[in-house]
């Protein structure tokens, strides 16, 4: 049973540099006025549903795909330059130095943005601004395949629970995890490891579900082909020994995932410096 939601904390303020929120905050306005779909992430967002506040240079907004020439043409018209930077799931506005990610899916294409985004999201004041805010659960899903070796979201999965474990839809949140449950017990283990004196708060139902599902699957065969490396979807370095050297077929590249051959190389390359600055998302 979900408990009314928490009162949401205030968003960042004083964290952002004038010039950079006077950039933001315009933009805001603008989608807003046009009345273009969209939802505010990131750092704004988690600020709002765990307290935690941290210096940050970029504003991540959360689009479907379909809006992104709608939202570039209004970008463009206030005098800044809008790119596809990856298009399986990463766009950007700039002005001078400072930008916003528009996100539509993630760097592993598991989680589109999509109608169930726009559902039941509450609303806060970000620079001044009222917008609406990604939900808990879709930032769960989204920081919970981010596992590079320079970036690991899993605090950040862990404060979000700490902070609102009454308050998640639980059972919205295994179905969005969906064949990828393991991603979500694993966080949940560690929660449990993070908070011991708090391990309850994690309805006993949902780790019966996850910990039957295991029990189940580990009495039996693997049923896909066992000669995958889903580790890809977790990192998109770490695990290219596997899909370069060792043979495994490339878990971006299944039914997992919406990236092709040619989004896989092109995000491979972008470890190495030769793309803009992006957000690790998977």
């Amino acid at each position: 049973m979900v408990t009314a939601p928490a009162p949401l904390a205030p968003s960042l303020e004083e964290e952002v540099a004038p010039d950079t929120a006077a950039f933001f905050r315009r933009a805001l306005r603008v989608l807003t006025d046009a009345q273009v779909p969209f939802l505010v992430g990131g750092a704004f967002a988690h600020a709002c549903f765990t307290g935690i506040r941290r210096a940050t240079k970029d504003l991540d907004l959360f689009i479907r795909r379909e809006d992104y020439d709608r939202v570039a043409a209004l970008m463009q018209a206030e005098g800044w330059r809008a790119e596809m930077t990856y298009p399986h799931w990463l766009a950007k506005v700039y002005a001078g130095a400072d930008f916003i990610d528009l996100i539509f899916n993630s760097g592993n294409g598991v989680t589109p943005v999509d109608e169930r985004w726009f559902t039941g999201n509450r609303q806060a004041e970000v620079l001044g601004v009222p917008v609406q805010i990604a939900n808990m659960e879709d930032g769960l899903l989204s920081k919970a395949f981010i596992m590079e070796r320079e970036r690991y979201d899993g605090a950040d999965v862990a404060h979000t629970i700490q902070a609102n474990a009454e308050h998640l839809d639980w059972q919205a949140l295994i179905e969005r995890f969906g064949t990828h449950w393991r991603v979500l017990l694993a966080h949940l283990t560690l929660f449990g490891f993070i908070y011991p004196g708090e391990r309850d708060r994690v309805p006993t139902w949902v780790m019966e579900t996850l910990m039957s599902r295991l029990a189940a699957e580990t009495r039996q065969p693997p049923l896909d082909d066992p000669h995958v490396c889903a580790g890809t979807l977790l990192s998109r370095e770490q695990y290219l020994h596997d899909v370069e050297r060792l043979g495994y077929v490339d878990g971006r590249l299944t039914p997992a995932s919406t990236m092709t051959p040619e989004d896989v190389a092109v995000w491979t390359d972008a470890i190495k410096g030769n793309g803009p600055h992006t957000p690790s998302a998977g």
